[in-house]
């Protein structure tokens, strides 16, 4: 029953979604993102529904674990390399369970889909921990990229300061051999 009343009112529900997600953005860019409907002027925008339109797709059957990674993985991607703490990159997953609380109120007051609703946020829940991982996996790639760079600066600076010199890569030597 539960599926049912959210693929009734998927549309609703991730609008809803988005906006809040985009909401965890400064106001300017959050109003940009919410109103800019052209996918090449707005790329983060449509990244965010079209990832969040797959995780409730997934939610809504029987989930595919490496569909749910592909559709979370950009959103995460994004908020990874933007300045959110751990849990403003990822709690925009649990702003889920609130939206489809307000949307089905009703439902719930009667009380006939509770144990189902309890059972769809804890695969919310298990969406969570996946983003979390994902979150990690990328904030470690930027600090390796962040190392090498400096790594590489700090090495040019040396070459130019006469302090180090690059030393040309060893060559194999071929002797004749007597016969």
């Amino acid at each position: 029953m539960l599926i049912n009343l959210l693929e009734q009112r998927k549309t609703a529900i991730l609008k809803k979604w988005f906006a809040l997600a985009v909401e965890t953005y400064p106001s300017d860019t959050a109003k940009f993102l919410k109103s800019q409907k052209d996918p090449f002027a707005n790329p983060v925008g449509r990244t965010i529904y079209r990832g969040l339109e797959a995780l409730m797709d997934e939610l809504l059957k029987e989930i595919d674990y490496e569909k749910l990674v592909s559709s979370l993985d950009p959103i995460v991607r994004i908020r990874a390399v933007q300045d959110f703490s751990p849990s403003q990159a990822i709690g925009f997953i649990f702003f889920l369970k609130n939206v489809i609380r307000e949307i089905l109120h009703n439902e719930i007051a009667e009380k006939k889909i509770v144990n189902e609703l309890i059972l769809f946020e804890s695969k919310i829940d298990e969406i969570v921990l996946i983003a979390f991982n994902l979150y990690v996996q990328c904030k470690e790639k930027v600090y390796e990229l962040k190392a090498n760079e400096l790594k590489n600066r700090t090495l040019k600076a040396f070459e130019r300061a006469g302090i180090i010199s690059e030393l040309p890569p060893d060559e194999p030597k071929f002797e004749p051999i007597n016969t």
